[in-house]
């Protein structure tokens, strides 16, 4: 597999206990190209980090590069976390999903085939970018495995940005939801988007949303402030849909919370805010994936951004346990 890299085990380090009193003595590296994921998985908490090592995409946007060194940089902030998993709880690192020469399309394909070779084995993906543009491979990983089934899709996006731009030529960290809307059967398109930013979306996006059928609800009303109507959107959108894919975008947290992006603002949303929206999501049953994308390490301060997505990662799984 081109696309593929094992990850180096020695990036799980840490404060030594000999007790799984910290991540990094839980997690498990698994090389893809070795070993068969139906001999590790199939286990009721299985959860399975991956790589998406690629920042081509930003860089067609017109972004600062510098998100292909994501996945390690928060490897290296989940590793130092304290391990308060159950012993029946499985973490598992299958490596990196790479883009080589600057081909972002077979890598988006390697993504998704990667994706659905998880859920097809009982994992839980969780996918740690990486630009945006990763949604659009994660989707069709989670829509290839799903549609057999005949199950719908609902994506739920925390960001500032709409990223429904248009397909000029190729894909980019700012197409992706446009590429999965322009790819769906009439009126499967579901997509909730919370914390849009208005000075980062011009008209067209808007007016591409509305026509879209999008729900959203902009900056200012996403606030722990206003929970109620937060939550009371993000039950009304769950309800219509089958399963929840889960996109955060950290650049939609405040630059105070997340320097470290490829599009910073003082003008995002709090942590408060994202964690009781991620606990509902689990809560309700339906999460089936979920990724975190455009933190870059070359600009982070003080690991502040790869700290927030590691804490992040960690509750995921916590509310995730929860319903397993």
């Amino acid at each position: 597999m081109k696309t593929y890299k094992k990850t180096n085990p020695l990036i799980w380090t840490g404060r030594p206990s000999n007790d799984q009193l910290y991540v990094h003595e839980k997690v498990r590296c698994i090389d893809l190209e070795e070993t068969a994921l139906s001999s590790i998985a199939n286990q009721e908490k299985t959860f399975a980090l991956l790589g998406y090592a690629c920042d081509e995409g930003v860089k067609r946007n017109h972004g600062r590069p510098g998100a292909i060194q994501a996945p390690n940089a928060i490897r290296n902030m989940i590793a130092k976390l304290s391990n308060h998993f159950d012993d029946d709880t499985h973490l598992i690192d299958v490596g990196d999903i790479v883009c080589l020469d600057n081909d972002l399309e077979n890598t988006q394909r390697a993504m998704a085939a990667t994706v659905h070779e998880l859920l097809t084995y009982n994992a839980f993906p969780i996918i740690l970018g990486g630009g945006h543009d990763l949604a659009y491979a994660h989707f069709n990983g989670i829509k290839d495995y799903l549609e057999p089934q005949g199950k719908s899709i609902g994506i739920i996006n925390l960001d500032a940005h709409f990223d429904l731009r248009t397909v000029s030529n190729k894909g980019t960290s700012g197409t992706p939801f446009y590429q999965i809307a322009h790819e769906a059967p009439q009126d499967q398109f579901h997509y909730l988007c919370l914390g849009i930013q208005k000075e980062a979306n011009n008209r067209h996006l808007f007016e591409t949303a509305d026509r879209l059928g999008v729900t959203y609800l902009e900056n200012h009303e996403y606030h722990i402030n206003y929970w109620d109507n937060v939550k009371q959107t993000l039950e009304d959108f769950m309800a219509k849909v089958d399963h929840v894919y889960l996109t955060i975008d950290l650049d939609g947290f405040s630059s105070a919370f997340a320097p470290g992006v490829s599009a910073p603002s003082p003008f995002g949303f709090a942590p408060g805010v994202a964690v009781q929206t991620l606990k509902t999501i689990c809560n309700s049953g339906k999460l089936i994936s979920m990724d975190l994308v455009e933190l870059n390490p070359t600009y982070d301060i003080d690991n502040s951004t790869a700290r927030l997505a590691s804490r992040l990662v960690s509750i995921a799984i916590e509310f995730m346990n929860n319903q397993l």
